[in-house]
Order: structure tokens, then C-alpha cells, then sequence
């Protein structure tokens, strides 16, 4: 949803530019110079992370220009306007260009047009005058709201719901995260699917003949088009059956080596990625836009004292997250249900990073990892305001403070970790033959050596190790101490 600024499309017009498939020229013929190529990519609505914007084939697009409505039932103004900063955030991260924004103050949402009568013309002269072609309203409506509304706007509507979801279909990349976003967007619209006039009501027909499986009775395109999804949602829901038996084997297998597991949780562009690649090094992708990645990245990572464990980046969270979101993405949250601890990533320079705690905490709650020990981490801590910092504090008193840009606070973080990653709970004094390196390599591995020697029969071990590990060495105990 790439678009040119109105000003480059003049200019284009009027010959001074010329767009081709390779880049952009004056009117003498001379390519334009990077610098100035790189000037097009600061306009509202160009960004791209190339270097050389010759390497895009250039078309004109348009951005969707919106205007954004929203109801206020709770809470404070401050609260009111903060969700409708969250809802711009979305809808420029969708690809489009807020115009303008509305409110309306209510005790609940009009069941007929989500906004009152009276607020519903407003917004359509709203929309008329700003010359928008879509409307998205900060909550989710029902089938009834959202045909109504846009019989009064004229333009289409769409909500927090479908916006989200949308952004999700842009962001995933591998089969399972695609797969989930399809789903969460099929059962989305199996309530609300609907044809435009009455094409969509009539009997289904083909050359004057009712198309096979559509015979006897009767039945309508709408009917015939619900069926479709249904069936698709049923493969769906099947193929990502199979992918959580994939990922449970995985998961299996490190409960088996009995390898410490941490989820990085967190709301959206809090700095989850960011603080995974500087403990590990991961190479994930990291981006200043809401649901960068959504794909869970796992990587494995040693404490200073030779611990192991793992740590999971997990998709992020928002206000009203979506449960079609929440159910399709739930064998990827089992991450974090199952983890031993949750590293949950504040942005302290966001204006309600308290609320964003509370919104996560939520969600961990509907996933059933409410009782996970949770460690808070306020990041981006080089740009936050003290008395934001402070505020978190008051909340969660144990927070450490860190900002992955700068690497501030990291060795501090590193220290937390090392105090709340589960010890192995065996404690074992054992001298391993030199013929069973593999066994002294395993207790490195997976264990917390304590002290360790070598004599003239093997190593001197004393170690705190699984329960399985202890078993097996059992057999080489040491002899009693005097």
C-alpha cells in the first residue's frame, strides 16, 4: 500500500519527474542522486528500509485515507485519547493515512450505528469533507452496526478487530503463523459475511442452472459462500493440529533435557526482539511498528554460572486483543503457559505503560499462565521519563530497567535472571571416569557445577543436576569425605 506524496505526483506531472521501472528521473534524463532519492523516502506515507530505492519497482499507489471514531464508556479523557493514539498507531501500520478522529462520549456503543444517530451524520460529513474512503471504529462491532453505519457514512467501515487482524496477515511469514491469521480471519467473518445488494441472497446460478450441491430445497450464494468457510476454518483447524504435535515434540524434548524455558511477553513494540537479539544475539527482526514479527523465536542461552535455558519471543499483545487472535495463536501462547519464567517487557517511554501491564497480564490470565513467575523488564529506559519509570516501580517494585538499544541495564537483567531461572533441585558428589567424558559434558550442559577436580581415577564432580541426570550417576559416587 505504497503511495507517492501529492506533491511527488505533481511534480511527476508536470514532467520534472518521470517514474519508470528503474527509478526516478529529472526532465533533462539525469537520475536523480541518492540523496535526493533518499529525501522521497522521508514523505508521509513512503518508508522503506532499502538503501537504493531503485531496487523497488515503483507504481502509483494510493493510501486508504480514514478517520477514526471511537466511543467512550470508561475510564478518563487521558484513557479515551490514549486508545485513539493506539488505534492511529494500527491503522498507519496497516498501510493508510489517518485524517481525522472522533469521539463519543456514551454509556455503551449505539446497538444500531455503534455511535448515535446524530454522531453517525457527523461523521459522515466528516468523511465527505476530509475525502476519506474508510472509517475504523475502536472497538468491535456486530454484523448489524457495521452495515448500518456504512449505509450512513457511504464509505466502508471497518473495526479494531478486522484492523488487527489485517496487520496480522501482512506480518506472517511461516506456514503456521499464516495459517493461524487465516483462521482468526475466517472466524471472524463467518458472522458477518454478506454480499453487497441482493447478488448475495439470491439462489446460487450458474448459466440459468443451479451449480451441483446447490439442487432441492434451495439454497443461497450466502449460504453456499458459509459452507466454503466453514470447510476451510474445519482444514484449517486440522493442519494446525498437526503443527502443534511438531511443536510439542520440540517442547518435549527440552522439558525431557529439562532445560529451564523463558517467554519473552510483552505489549506490542515494547522492545521484545530488540532485548532477545542483545542476550543472544538471535537476529531477529526489529522494526518501530506494531506486530513486527509474530512467528516465536527460540533460542538457547548460558547464565554465568554455566546455566543453560532457553528464551522465547512471543507474538505481542494489545488492548481488546482480538480472541479469534488469542484462539488461533494459542498452541504458539502455550510458550508462555509452559515457560518456568516470563520476562515481561514494558515500554517505559510509552504515556500508559502501567495500562499496558495490565492489558498483558490479562491475556497471560486467558492463557492460563496467570501463575508463571513474572519478571518486569521496563526497557527503552535511555528515552523514558523518570517519573513514568517511577510509576511502573509503584506497580511492579522487583522491575529491572534496561534499554536494549544502548545495552544500559543488561548486566543487571542478566543478574535477575540468574536469581529466578529454576536451580536444578539434585544435589550430587561424584567422581566420573575420564571414559565418561559425556556425562561431565551433560552436567555442564544442563546442571550447576559447584566445585570441580580431577584425580588419578576421573573428575570430581559436585553439582546440582536433574532428577534424571542424578540417576544416572549414581553409580559413580564418591567416596565419603573425612
Amino acid at each position: 500500500m505504497l503511495a507517492t506524496d501529492n506533491a511527488l505526483e505533481d511534480a511527476a506531472d508536470s514532467g520534472e519527474i518521470t517514474f519508470t521501472g528503474l527509478g526516478f528521473y529529472d526532465d533533462a534524463g539525469d537520475e536523480l542522486a541518492v540523496e535526493e532519492r533518499g529525501a522521497l523516502r522521508r514523505m508521509q506515507g513512503l518508508a522503506t528500509e532499502l538503501t537504493d530505492v531503485t531496487e523497488v519497482e515503483y507504481r502509483q499507489l494510493r493510501l486508504e485515507r480514514v478517520v477514526l471514531i471511537g466511543v467512550w464508556t470508561v475510564g478518563t479523557i487521558v484513557d479515551a485519547e490514549t486508545s485513539m493514539a493506539e488505534l492511529a498507531q494500527l491503522a498507519e501500520t496497516a498501510g493508510s493515512v489517518v485524517l481525522d478522529a472522533l469521539v463519543q462520549r456514551r454509556d455503551k456503543p449505539d446497538t444500531a450505528t455503534y455511535v448515535g444517530s446524530g454522531k453517525a451524520k457527523e461523521l459522515a460529513e466528516v468523511v465527505r469533507a476530509a475525502g476519506a474512503d474508510t472509517v475504523i471504529c475502536d472497538g468491535e462491532l456486530t454484523p448489524g452496526q457495521l452495515r448500518q453505519l456504512e449505509e450512513v457514512v457511504k464509505v466502508k467501515v471497518i473495526d479494531r478487530t478486522a484492523l488487527i487482524l489485517d496487520i496480522f496477515a501482512q506480518h506472517a511469514t511461516s506456514k503456521e503463523g499464516k495459517a493461524q491469521v487465516e483462521l482468526a480471519q475466517l472466524q471472524y467473518m463467518l458472522p458477518r459475511l454478506r454480499g453487497w445488494g441482493e447478488s448475495m441472497s439470491r439462489q446460487a446460478a450458474s448459466g440459468g442452472r443451479a451449480p451441483i450441491g446447490t439442487r432441492g430445497p434451495g439454497e443461497t450464494k450466502i449460504e453456499t459462500d458459509r459452507r466454503r468457510l466453514r470447510a476451510r476454518i474445519a482444514k484449517l483447524r486440522r493442519e494446525l493440529r498437526e503443527m502443534e504435535t511438531v511443536r510439542e515434540t520440540k517442547r518435549s524434548s527440552r522439558k525431557r533435557g529439562e532445560v529451564p524455558s523463558v517467554a519473552i511477553a510483552g505489549y506490542t513494540n515494547a522492545g521484545k526482539s530488540s532485548l532477545l537479539n542483545r542476550l543472544t544475539g538471535a537476529g531477529v527482526l526489529v522494526e518501530d511498528a506494531l506486530f513486527a514479527t509474530l512467528d516465536p523465536t527460540v533460542r538457547r542461552a548460558t547464565l554465568p554460572d554455566g546455566r543453560a535455558f532457553t528464551l522465547t519471543d512471543t507474538v505481542g499483545f494489545v488492548r481488546h486483543l482480538p480472541h479469534q487472535i488469542v484462539e488461533a495463536f494459542r498452541s504458539t501462547l502455550e510458550e508462555v503457559a509452559d515457560a518456568d519464567l516470563i520476562l515481561h517487557v514494558v515500554d517505559g517511554s510509552h504515556a500508559d505503560p502501567v495500562g499496558q501491564l495490565s492489558a498483558v497480564r490479562e491475556v497471560l490470565n486467558d492463557i492460563d499462565a496467570g501463575d508463571v513467575p513474572e519478571l518486569v523488564i521496563v526497557n527503552k529506559t535511555d528515552i523514558a521519563d523518570k517519573t513514568t519509570v517511577a510509576a511502573i516501580r509503584r506497580v511492579a517494585p522487583d522491575a529491572v530497567c534496561v534499554s536494549a538499544r544502548t545495552g544500559a541495564g543488561i548486566a543487571e537483567l542478566v543478574e535477575a535472571l540468574a536469581t529466578r531461572v529454576p536451580h536444578p533441585q539434585v544435589e550430587v558428589d561424584v567422581v566420573v571416569p575420564y571414559n565418561r567424558g559425556d556425562l561431565v559434558a551433560r552436567v555442564h550442559e544442563s546442571g550447576e557445577v559447584l566445585h570441580q577436580g580431577h584425580n588419578a581415577t576421573g573428575t570430581e564432580l559436585r553439582a546440582r543436576v536433574s532428577a534424571a541426570l542424578a540417576a544416572e550417576l549414581g553409580a559413580y559416587r564418591a567416596p565419603a569425605r573425612v
